[in-house]
């Protein structure tokens, strides 16, 4: 037999040489290989011929090694333990990259509500890669299997993922120039604001969302002059201290300190959003961990 011949050689047929040899009974192999007698004998059959030697020397009580065997034997088994290191080295990256986790956090709200969650994926994770966007890209962005997960603002068209909704939720608040009059009022109402240009988005930036408000502002008795929202948070509350429109944010906003714009509550409506996990339904189970780590660090944050 020739050396090139052998490259073609099943290490699985090493494999089952080496515990035939350790159990001299192919019966007791084949157990342990969880296979049948009978495919058994046909590999080391298989085996010898190709190496072109005799393995065992077959017995009523069973198998003995023959010289040849016992060579074989010697010069396999560095093989197989080196295979066994190998697939255990092998299983281990595995496990790293199931610690690698790209996610999605929706910049409908302030990042600090994040803050918690972060610091206890940097020291759980070891591969975190995380992006900051609007809600329906980061919705595509799973999708599409380019994020494992992300946190976003409900309403949202959510279809072919799973969604975890949370039981952080945040109302809606006015942020106005600080040179309105109605920063003054003791409480203040939609429909006081039915006057004023309101920044706000597109309904195909987020038709879900579009809708959902929609529906609170007709039940209001709002029916603001809608001009453009800035998609930058900075640019629309730069827009706002110069007294060119209002805003409509979650309240976590009210955390950000800005030079002309007061931020109110408002008393007669239930404009809120709540906050949600996405998945790909495939990875549900495995991102079980995630949800439970999400949960309590929201917990934290509240």
């Amino acid at each position: 037999m020739t050396i090139s011949s052998l490259h073609s050689l099943d290490i699985r047929l090493l494999r089952y040489f080496a515990v035939v040899a350790e159990e001299n009974n192919m019966s007791r192999a084949a157990q342990r290989l969880f296979m049948s007698q009978p495919p058994l004998s046909r590999h080391i059959r298989q085996l010898e011929d190709r190496l072109g030697v005799t393995l065992f020397v077959r017995h009523t009580r069973g198998l003995t090694l023959t010289e040849d065997g016992q060579r074989v034997l010697e010069i396999v088994r560095p093989l197989l333990v080196l295979q066994d290191k190998t697939w255990a080295a092998l299983s281990q990256l595995a496990k790293t990259g199931e610690q690698s986790l790209r996610l999605g956090l929706s910049t409908a709200f302030e990042q600090g509500v994040f803050a918690a969650l972060e610091s206890q994926l940097n020291k759980r994770v070891q591969k975190l890669h995380i992006v900051r966007h609007g809600s329906p890209e980061l919705a595509r962005q799973v999708r599409r299997g380019k994020l494992d997960a992300a946190l976003v603002a409900l309403p949202l068209e959510t279809s072919g993922l799973s969604v975890m909704s949370l039981s952080w939720q945040e109302s809606m608040i006015a942020a106005l120039p600080a040179l309105w009059s109605e920063v003054r009022l003791s409480s203040l109402s939609l429909t006081a604001l039915n006057h004023r240009p309101l920044f706000w988005f597109k309904r195909e930036r987020n038709p879900a969302f579009f809708d959902y408000t929609r529906h609170i502002f007709r039940r209001a008795g709002y029916s603001p002059v809608c001009i453009e929202e800035p998609l930058e948070h900075d640019v629309l509350l730069a827009r706002i201290a110069q007294g060119d429109g209002l805003s409509l944010i979650p309240a976590s906003f009210s955390a950000i300190q800005r030079q002309g714009v007061i931020f109110l509550p408002l008393t007669d409506t239930e404009l809120r959003i709540s906050m949600g996990l996405l998945l790909l339904p495939e990875n549900v189970t495995k991102l079980e961990w995630l949800q439970t780590l999400v949960t309590q660090s929201l917990i934290i944050s509240g």
